[in-house]
């Protein structure tokens, strides 16, 4: 059983990946530990004074002008919570909820919440007990995730539910039989657990990281379909790249010379044309800025999970509690609507690449690459599903951050939707994934109407694994099964692997696992 030590260094995404993995342990750090109990001084210091402090001895939102007497605080804590579970919809996967309570474990590490140590400690049994809380998918607007952090904060306290073994079961009995006992909370406790964006953390890890993995794909298979389609590679030119050095161009020219080093196009007369199609033509230009909003994202996202967003602000330095407005997360749904637009460029540049290669006026190989001719359709059909999948992506592709409703007396009258700009990215990956797989199957079919050139080391390793479960189109059959194989085969973590390896040192994409 792995054990991880968290709250000494920041955390990357790489490491809530990890940490989260089903089986892992996890401990905080002694300087961890010191953070918490003088944050916590702080906190009852000032519980036992008469000073107003927001969500201490105060109401939240609308109810910020009520004063809690000290005879209220303790009972407000569970009111807060069970007030604030206004999560609905179907629950976050197991896995997903995972990444999300341990997101809010390593914020509550940082200090700033002033929570009580034994509620954390009580945080840190259940996630290593293997109990993973319930949480609905809707009901955040990425001002803070408080109605979806609610549902982590009633497992605190023995109510709602939680994923035991695979299973949905009532937290109460999940905690009483592994020797668990609720946690009586304290002032400001339920504030500490409720007022960040750890949902949002944690879905944010769990999507770029499945998005590098397919751009990853997406770029060899647009090397491969170079090479299907006999395309100059003297685009990538490095001096082309560094006549105009725009985001991130240089080293996506780079990584392209990497995936077709070697391969037959750069032999003299292979590439067909001196200028082809701009979907062609384009791949630095396109990725170069996809690469640099990812990256944008990852800090982002890193940013936000070692921060301490909550609100109130507990200053250890000065002994002060202050009111912030550090859970509003603009920075992730700005990048995540950016990384929705560019995906939808790069889908598009695909499909143009798909289409293209189906016609002999523009690839010079037979027509829809069928190798008999005549009436069969070859692979013409799957256009339309190339079509459609454009269309899916496409459509999610509008940007979510733009506008929100006041809500709370008008309190809260901004929100930048950060948890939908994150679904909806979420939504583009199966469909860009199909496309992805649909274009890999046509340029192998490409590349074998060619005459098997000698590819490039990175796409021979994409090519091969997709001959070595499906054959080359020879008569018409049902292609929709080949393109899921070809997505089931492209998932492999092994293949792809090897194949950035081989890539070279200039591999540009980010790589979280």
């Amino acid at each position: 059983m792995s054990v991880f030590e968290l709250g000494a260094t920041s955390a990357t995404i790489g490491l809530i990946h990890a940490t989260s993995a089903p089986g892992t342990r996890i401990t905080l750090a002694d300087t961890a530990w010191q953070r918490i109990h003088a944050a916590r001084e702080v906190v009852d210091r000032l519980a036992a004074g008469d000073a107003p402090v927001y969500g201490l001895n105060t109401g939240l939102g609308g109810n910020v002008s009520y004063r809690l007497s000290p005879t209220e605080i303790e009972a407000f804590q569970v009111q807060m919570i069970r007030g604030r579970c206004i999560g609905v919809g179907e629950p976050f996967p197991e896995p997903l909820a995972r990444m999300m309570l341990l997101c809010r474990i390593i914020g509550l590490a940082q200090g700033g919440s002033g929570i009580s140590p034994h509620v954390l400690a009580l945080m840190l049994a259940i996630f290593n007990a293997g109990l993973t809380p319930v949480i609905p998918s809707r009901g955040s607007i990425g001002a803070g995730d408080l109605g979806l952090c609610a549902h982590i904060g009633a497992v605190v306290i023995g109510e709602g539910h939680v994923f035991a073994n695979g299973q949905t079961r009532p937290a109460h009995e999940a905690l009483t039989q592994t020797g668990l006992l609720s946690a009586k909370l304290g002032p400001k406790d339920a504030l500490a657990i409720l007022n960040a964006s750890s949902i949002t953390t944690g879905h944010a890890a769990a999507v770029l990281a499945e998005l590098c993995e397919l751009l990853s794909l997406s770029a060899v298979t647009a090397a491969l379909t170079d090479e299907g389609y006999a395309a100059n590679p003297a685009i990538f030119d490095a001096r082309l790249a560094t006549a105009r050095p725009a985001s991130g161009q240089e080293r996506a020219a780079a990584m392209f010379r990497g995936l077709l080093h070697g391969s037959y196009l750069h032999d003299p007369g292979a590439p067909r044309s001196i200028q082809d199609a701009l979907s062609f033509r384009v791949l630095s230009q396109i990725y170069g800025p996809t690469i640099t909003s990812v990256e944008a994202a990852i800090e982002a996202v890193e940013t936000e999970l070692n921060a301490q967003s909550d609100n109130p602000l507990v200053l250890t330095e000065p002994g002060l509690i202050l009111s912030t407005a550090n859970f509003h997360t603009p920075a992730i749904a700005l990048a995540f609507d950016t990384l929705a637009i560019a995906l939808t460029h790069l889908a598009t540049a695909a499909s143009y690449r798909i289409i293209k290669l189906m016609n002999p006026a523009l690839s010079g190989l037979a027509k829809y690459l069928s190798p008999i001719g005549g009436a069969p359709v070859g692979f013409n059909s799957l256009q339309k599903t190339v079509a459609a999948l454009h269309a899916e992506i496409r459509l999610r592709a509008t940007p979510a951050s733009l506008d929100s409703l006041p809500v709370s007396d008008s309190v809260e009258d901004h929100a930048p939707h950060t948890p939908l700009t994150i679904r909806k990215l979420e939504e583009q990956l199966l469909p860009f994934r199909l496309l992805i797989a649909i274009e890999a199957l046509v340029a192998a079919q490409a590349v074998d109407m060619r005459g098997q050139p000698r590819l490039a080391a990175p796409t021979s390793l994409l090519y091969d694994a997709i001959r070595a479960q499906i054959p080359m189109l020879t008569e018409d059959r049902a292609t929709g099964p080949d393109v899921d194989a070809t997505a089931a085969l492209m998932r492999s973590p092994d293949l792809l692997a090897r194949i950035i390896t081989a890539a070279g040192p200039d591999w540009a994409i980010p790589r979280i696992i």
